[in-house]
């Protein structure tokens, strides 16, 4: 009894809770409800409002509205995601002209995002908040109003804040992203009332923005909301409605001329919302001028809103590439269900997805099926493989085609009953001469044998002993594909079509000229380009003697076409590359064992790779994502036909 008690109090003296923002949090994130109402700092100037007669003066006439969207991120260490949404919030397209956003301070009109970062190190949440003044269009200067609005927020929480943020002028109504460490000016922990987040930020911008542009006219309100009449989202009119809904006896809107007494007007307003709702099949008028609004039409119209804001974003997507495409088209992908079949297309645009307060991707792909596709992921592994726009990507749960070292652990425990033996794998190892380090190899093989373990797909018996199932291949592949998010994202190519047409190396359209089982280009759309494109590539293929054309007309590629791209690209590069270091190239081979400093990414047609350096010479070898953060260190990577192994420092395996 005494514990519940003290749980009770504590409540009590964390008072209400706030919530601004609907929806599921993201990863990482908290709603306003988890912060305190009537503590932290702002506190004081939230009760003053809410118990002053004239309560908040946003709601009173004349003031001009403000919407605030709020949200806080708990930091988590290591995490990208914090630096990813700071990118995200400087992209392209987001200014008047179409040009990166900038990022500007209390202190300074260009910020250093990545020195903004690094102060944060160590802080244990970020705070995040969009302002967007509904006359924001009409501001002269939104740089000035968001410096004023932060100087006013810390006189009200009685500290100073550290913060940056951008403004984006992409939407109908110009908006201000800020981000704000989760310190105080005296390096603590900043707590902040829910009531303040809530309320409080709303109030000042309010207020700037009134005395900026005046008092709303009873004309301009007006004008206003019969503009929201026939809108496809929830408007000021829908929530009057929903309050008189849940007030009225039997849940029965009654707008007869001898009903509740009201203006002309606001009778009117309702009548033409409740019609407009009548068409989208959101509310029923059961006799004349009593009417029922639907179950549930609040969820389905903040649905349509966001449907609406989604398919804007698309066609601004495709004018920037002077694409047309119908609405019929579009395919808006449900973010809670894996893709049903993956999505190979055109990389046409990205942002931040949702209300752009969280940690989420949006990605827009032009599909080789003939549909436009939007879909989010997490910003951390959609940032990891940074594909260009224009660039050839497949969106999809991973394919799951088994390893080469599953492949052959596999082979050798089918010999033996199950069995797999390092010990005997590293002996047959030593007899094949095209294997440079036959003890880095099979330690490759181990590592993955691990992995596989911690997932419960093998059992080690001992040192030199492992139990492997029947069917390892396909348990294996399925644990690859299940440890990939809801949608993986692939870049097959970071060129476009027309780079990959010219190009020496081994492109996307190369895979699909070769390809038994091709990618399925659909007859319109983007499919369309692509036929295209593979014409052209036959052609420069025919041209520089690496195909034929057969006596029935058909084309005969040279043998190993991609393999010769590859080598002739990678020579190429890696004589250019020489040019400009202190040692000469070598061409990589498989069971060669590479061993340098990681110095850094080279994007090629043919894939990425990363340069390896020696005192003797440089490499250029496959890049995989587990290397990146090795830039700058030494490592050591075994060359096999199925890929690289690497090892960074002593002994630290980083698998195949």
């Amino acid at each position: 009894m005494l514990a519940a008690t003290q749980i009770k109090r504590a409540i009590s003296r964390a008072g209400a809770l706030a919530r601004v923002t609907e929806g599921p949090a993201p990863t990482g994130a908290r709603h306003l409800a988890d912060l305190p109402a009537k503590r932290g700092r702002g506190a004081a100037f939230a009760r003053g409002r809410a118990a002053s007669p004239r309560g908040w003066s946003q709601a009173q006439p004349g003031a001009r509205r403000v919407v605030v969207k709020a949200r806080y991120v708990r930091m988590r260490a290591g995490s990208r995601a914090a630096a990813v949404h700071l990118r995200y919030l400087q992209r392209d397209g987001v200014t008047r002209d179409g040009s990166p956003g900038q990022l500007y301070s209390a202190t300074a009109d260009r910020a250093d995002g990545r020195a903004f970062l690094d102060h944060s190190e160590g802080d244990p949440r970020q705070f995040r908040l969009i302002v967007a003044a509904e006359d924001g269009a009409e501001m002269s200067d939104l740089r000035a109003f968001t410096c004023d609005l932060m100087r006013q927020v810390e006189r009200d929480l009685g500290t100073g804040l550290d913060w940056v943020a951008v403004d984006h002028f992409n939407t109908a109504h110009p908006h201000t992203h800020i981000v704000i460490r989760g310190v105080d000016e005296a390096g603590e922990n900043l707590v902040i009332a829910g009531a303040y987040l809530a309320h409080g930020i709303r109030e000042r911008a309010s207020e700037l923005v009134t005395i900026e542009l005046g008092p709303e006219s009873t004309m301009e309100r007006q004008t206003k909301l019969v503009r929201e009449i026939d809108q496809e989202w929830l408007t000021r009119i829908d929530r009057a409605l929903l309050r008189e809904t849940s007030d009225a006896a039997g849940g029965v809107i009654d707008l007869r001329a001898d009903g509740e007494p009201r203006s002309d007007f606001d009778r009117q307003l309702r009548i033409g919302r409740l019609q407009a709702l009548e068409r989208l099949g959101l509310a029923d008028e059961i006799e004349t001028g009593r009417w029922r609004l639907a179950p549930g039409m609040e969820q389905t119209l903040r649905d349509l809103g966001e449907r609406g804001d989604i398919i804007k974003t698309m066609h601004r997507a495709l004018t920037r590439h002077g694409a047309e495409r119908g609405a019929e088209q579009f395919a808006i992908h449900d973010l809670r269900e894996p893709l049903a079949a993956p999505i190979t297309g055109r990389l046409l645009g990205r942002g931040l997805g949702g209300d752009e307060l969280g940690d989420r991707v949006h990605l827009i792909v032009d599909g080789l099926d003939g549909r436009v596709h939007y879909v989010e992921l997490p910003a951390a592994g959609a940032d990891a493989a940074n594909p260009p726009i224009g660039a050839i990507v497949e969106l999809g749960a991973e394919r799951g085609a088994p390893r080469a070292a599953d492949r052959n652990i596999a082979d050798l425990a089918h010999r033996t009953a199950g069995i797999y033996r390092p010990a005997d794998h590293l002996a047959t190892t030593r007899a094949d001469p095209s294997i440079g380090d036959p003890e880095a190899y099979v330690e490759a093989h181990v590592r993955r044998l691990e992995a596989l373990r911690r997932a419960g797909v093998v059992q080690r018996l001992d040192a030199d002993h492992w139990r492997i199932p029947a069917d390892l291949e396909q348990r294996a592949a399925r644990h690859d594909a299940g440890r990939s998010q809801m949608s993986s994202l692939r870049v097959l190519s970071a060129l476009d079509l027309e780079a990959q047409i010219r190009s020496d190396g081994a492109t996307w359209l190369d895979r699909q000229l070769l390809a038994r089982d091709p990618v399925p280009v659909a007859q319109g759309g983007f499919g369309l380009e692509v036929e295209a494109a593979q014409e052209h590539r036959r052609q420069h293929h025919l041209t520089h003697g690496d195909a034929r054309r057969d006596a029935d007309g058909g084309v005969r590629y040279r043998r190993d076409l991609l393999a010769t791209l590859e080598g002739r690209e990678l020579a190429r590069a890696g004589g250019e590359l020489a040019a400009t270091r202190a040692v000469p190239f070598r061409m990589p081979a498989p069971g060669d064992t590479i061993r340098g400093t990681y110095r850094e990414a080279i994007q090629l047609a043919s894939g990425r790779y990363a340069l390896v350096e020696n005192a003797q010479e440089f490499t250029l070898v496959p890049w995989r994502p587990v290397i990146e953060r090795s830039v700058g260190r030494e490592v050591v990577g075994l060359i096999t036909d199925g890929g690289i192994s690497w090892q960074v420092g002593r002994d630290r395996g980083l698998g195949i």
